[in-house]
């Protein structure tokens, strides 16, 4: 199954100038998976820049593997969290995204969607926009890959989103921001907005929605999936352990497409898709308002290979809002002190924003409900980090007051201590087709999709095409040769 089958040479050439006049050279998916490929000339470049700064070499920083201590590349960022918080024996290890640009693994996604379309001229950006609806973090990373490869951008998300993220993409200049009614859970409202856009300006826009982009899924079977497996079989794999389960927000569905590599390896590998218990879309069919930015809701993505999850968790979105409190407040981090939680561990909490949260929630269900013990690892992705919801802090400080003790002690032994997967749904093959099947009335009712689209997409062999290594290698091809036409590779 192939994204990319036709190549508009006249749209590429203007594509090629348009890079070759600012100065953009293209990382291949290669580079961003192992940073030990990019050439040294643009390795030392780099040494220059700020993770942040705006400048087309940082597209090379589109990776898990960013140093935040010498601006270079490592084998990766990651928490692990011990037994004084989890409860549990099983090594639970959270995969930090705090470290890419823009302080979100999204902007890999949003390349994995935009690049395959720039290098094969199916987008235009010297007369298209292009447009990323998402609910905060995915149309950040577009906004951010647009703003480095001189792309006109859209951003589409709720207006109840939090306000760090509305303040970032002004202070990037986003061509357009639509806010659209509504929170976390509206996501309909953001594809009535495409939709609107595509009627009144047609091929002025070019949509990227990471809900039924596939280049989107593949990003995170190769990069995500390829990562976990590395620092598994390098900090944790031993004669006696196993890669138990991966943890998963579905948010788009690109992140929980780690499973699919991972499960190839680790056959008996279970994975469980989050989502918050006020809208228990994937748990029960159930809709709903929820807190816990980074998950998409009222549908089931497109792009979600529903036959490869195991399992369901629907975790309260209070817990995660009060443990938020509990790993960053001063009082709350004073408490876990006694609790006999180290410094470096504290120091490490903030590194989980919240959806982040309540991926480790789910990750500790995942181990209680399996009756997992220390032989078994637990990967869990850590989208973005605190660093992204500072003002949600400050709302839960004026909706609760003060963080005292008490509250602290409270939040510990009811959220940590006492943490119990009661909202946990384990699926079989008739639970597995019908939340599949329950994608016909968002994707062919509403939006367009054709039924045996979504027949083929219940077999297993469509995935297998879909995530071939040769549909990637080809888009490495493809953007060998953009860099090559431009010659701006060769001139450094």
């Amino acid at each position: 199954m192939k994204i990319i089958s036709s190549i508009n040479k006249e749209v590429l050439a203007r594509t090629v100038q348009r890079a070759k006049e600012r100065n953009i050279i293209l990382p291949t998916f290669a580079q961003q998976k192992d940073p030990k490929k990019i050439p040294a000339k643009v390795l030392e470049k780099l040494k220059a820049l700020d993770l942040l700064d705006i400048d087309p070499l940082n597209l090379f920083r589109i990776t898990w593997k960013n140093d935040p201590q010498t601006g270079g590349f490592s084998e990766g960022n990651w928490v692990e969290f011990p037994k004084e918080i989890t409860g549990v024996d099983a090594r639970i290890v959270g995969l930090a995204g705090r470290y890419f640009p823009t302080g979100s693994h999204k902007v890999g996604a949003a390349y994995g969607c935009l690049v395959p379309r720039l290098v094969s001229g199916n987008f235009d950006p010297t007369v298209q926009k292009a447009v990323w609806p998402s609910t905060g973090n995915y149309c950040r990373g577009g906004a951010f890959d647009c703003a480095l490869l001189a792309c006109p951008a859209v951003a589409i998300l709720p207006e109840g989103m939090s306000q760090e993220r509305f303040d970032w993409l002004r202070s990037i200049n986003t061509d357009e921001i639509i806010p659209t009614p509504g929170t976390e859970s509206n996501v309909k409202e953001i594809y009535d907005m495409c939709w609107q856009l595509r009627r009144e300006r047609g091929d002025e826009v070019a949509i990227f929605n990471q809900f039924d982009e596939f280049g989107n899924s593949i990003w995170h079977y190769q990069m995500t999936g390829s990562i976990i497996e590395e620092i598994y079989k390098n900090h944790f794999q031993t004669d006696r352990n196993q890669l138990s389960a991966y943890v998963s927000a579905t948010g788009s569905a690109g992140t929980i497409a780690a499973g699919d590599y991972l499960r190839k390896i680790h056959p008996h590998l279970r994975v469980v898709a989050t989502e918050a218990q006020q809208c228990p879309t994937l748990y029960q069919f159930g809709f709903g308002a929820h807190r816990v930015e980074g998950i998409g809701d009222k549908h089931i993505p497109w792009v979600h290979n529903i036959r490869n999850t195991d399992a369901i968790s629907a975790v309260d979105d209070e817990q995660v809002m009060q443990l938020l409190r509990l790993f960053n407040e001063p009082v709350g981090q004073d408490y876990l002190r006694k609790q006999g939680i180290t410094d470096e561990t504290i120091a490490q909490l903030p590194m989980a924003g919240i959806s982040s949260i309540c991926n480790l929630v789910s990750a500790i269900w995942t181990a209680k409900y399996y009756d997992m013990d220390d032989r078994d690892v637990i990967f869990t992705p850590l989208t973005d980090s605190m660093d992204l919801y500072a003002s949600r802090q400050a709302e839960m400080l004026e909706n609760h007051g003060p963080y005292t003790e008490d509250m602290a002690a409270r939040h510990f032994g009811r959220y940590l201590e006492a943490c119990q997967p009661t909202t946990f749904r384990e699926l079989n093959y008739f639970d597995q087709k019908s939340l599949h099947n329950f994608k016909y009335f968002t994707w062919v009712e509403q939006q367009g999709k054709d039924s045996e689209d979504l027949r083929r997409l219940w077999d297993p062999d469509f995935w297998t095409e879909m995530f071939a290594q040769e549909q990637v290698d080809e888009w490495d091809q493809l953007i060998n040769e953009f860099n090559d036409a431009t010659g701006l590779l060769k001139a450094l």
